[in-house]
């Protein structure tokens, strides 16, 4: 009897221009995957963590079977379990079945294999087939027919940045609401703004905080324009923009199949073969993503500001709770929610780095390296993504003032004299603050004492409106 601990798994053998290799027989992927798992171990990761990208895949391959049953390219049989194949795919079927690193050598070569391997497997199952009896269904002769890597990759990361970017523009609008809530809870709360960090002229809470939603505003209309760019494809221009080995049609309508199915206004670029080798769309994206970090990342160092204390800083704004801040110092509750923010934006700086330098090193005919590209700018997406969330939830949603150490701040500040200009002159109001800094006393009352104002004129000047806002200085 044989020894149980010696039996092997079972194998099938598959060949491509290198030679055979054994791949273990329940494998939805083959030898062009194999490969690629032993040359490419670089993240720890595989595209299975990137299921944007695994459906994209999935509906271009879906959209190609179509194209190519219509125009009459690809058997009935064949094209219809492809398919099917395809499509079980975009509904979340056989993501682990995608073993490829994202990062990896080839243009994206190995991710385009991976997902025809896995698709011809599933659809000679779904005709009854062994896997791996490519005589029925091949990966590139059937899979694959009408398209390169250099078109499909491309377009395939479009659509999945796509869908990230519908993500991270409904996160940001969470997170805008929560910022224009506050506005409006804090818009008769009197503070003193700033400028260098010194006391400028007075502002309300609420302008601040509107301020931060504006900000967001901004950026998701940048964001909406960075998708529009990349709605742009060259699909149908197979290895180099030129549609060498592809039928005159198929392009067209393929780009048809693929927007009904994916629901995305797709447009095919003018010129493929600049489309192929140009990856300016990506640049702009990442370059927006960029904004928006660097821009998340100012409003948290204002939180952390703002919030700063409770006894030694300005502790204008309490952030809420959410863990203990020290293992050592009892009671210290840190920003935490903006430090991972934070944290976050300069990971999204670097990678826009990452994706300017990968997009200028791109030679002639196809930039090889649109893999690093794509990992960078899901990174970002993602990253920033759960940033706009937790700090939504976590932190704006629960933000209070401390109203009346602000009245105070604002009663004793010696910034209120500049709403005085009009009345009394620059140079007058500069020794009154200065009087007032050196004498600890108010700037209302070094006003009253030189007889500068009447007290009538003086709460005229400085009441609320007038601080915050264009108004008249004197009463009518």
């Amino acid at each position: 009897m044989q020894d149980q601990g010696s039996i092997r798994p079972a194998t099938r053998t598959e060949h491509d221009l290198i030679g055979d290799r054994e791949v273990p027989a329940a494998a939805y992927w083959g030898i062009h995957s194999l490969r690629a798992v032993e040359n490419f171990p670089m993240t720890g990761r595989t595209i299975a963590d990137m299921p944007d990208l695994i459906r994209a895949l999935a509906a271009i391959k879906l959209a190609a079977a179509r194209t190519n049953g219509e125009l009459g390219l690809l058997p009935p049989r064949v094209a219809g379990a492809i398919a099917e194949a395809a499509r079980e795919i975009y509904n979340g079927a056989l993501h682990d079945a995608f073993v490829i690193d994202p990062i990896q050598g080839g243009a994206g070569t190995s991710t385009n294999m991976n997902a025809n391997e896995v698709i011809a497997n599933r659809a000679l199952e779904l005709l009854g087939e062994a896997r791996g009896n490519y005589r029925v269904v091949h990966p590139n002769e059937h899979v694959n027919l009408g398209q390169s890597t250099n078109d499909v990759y491309p377009t395939g990361l479009k659509l999945a940045a796509w869908s990230g970017v519908q993500r991270l523009w409904a996160a940001m609008d969470e997170l805008r609401i929560a910022f224009a809530a506050r506005q409006t809870n804090f818009a008769d709360v009197l503070k003193m703004g700033r400028t260098q960090l010194q006391d400028a002229v007075p502002m309300t809470l609420g302008q601040e905080f509107g301020a931060f939603a504006r900000m967001l505003s901004e950026d998701q209309e940048r964001l909406s324009e960075a998708a529009e760019l990349i709605c742009e494809i060259n699909l149908g221009g197979t290895a180099i923009g030129t549609g060498i080995a592809s039928h005159v049609r198929f392009g067209p309508l393929v780009r048809e199949n693929l927007a009904e199915i994916t629901g995305v206004p797709l447009v095919t670029a003018h010129d493929l073969v600049e489309a192929t080798q140009d990856c300016g769309a990506f640049v702009q994206l990442s370059g927006v993503l960029k904004r928006i970090a660097v821009k998340l990342s100012k409003v948290c160092n204002d939180l952390r500001l703002l919030s700063s204390g409770p006894r030694a800083g300005f502790n204008e704004i309490n952030l809420p709770a959410r863990q203990a801040g020290s293992s050592i110092m009892p009671g210290k509750v840190n920003p935490v929610i903006p430090e991972v923010v934070n944290q976050v934006a300069f990971e999204v700086v670097g990678n826009d780095v990452t994706v300017t330098m990968a997009a200028e090193a791109g030679q002639l005919q196809l930039n090889a390296f649109e893999p690093v590209i794509f990992h960078a700018i899901h990174s970002s997406l993602s990253q920033l993504t759960a940033a706009c969330k937790t700090l939504e939830k976590n932190c704006v949603a629960g933000i209070t003032a401390n109203r009346d150490l602000l009245k105070k701040q604002v009663e004793n500040s010696t910034g209120i004299v500049t709403a005085l200009n009009p009345v009394i002159g620059y140079h007058t109001a500069t020794e009154v603050a200065v009087e007032a800094h050196l004498s600890g006393r108010r700037v209302g009352d070094v006003v009253l004492e030189r007889g500068l104002m009447t007290k009538a004129e003086l709460d005229f000047a400085l009441r609320v409106e007038a601080l915050t806002a264009p108004s008249q200085v004197t009463p009518d």
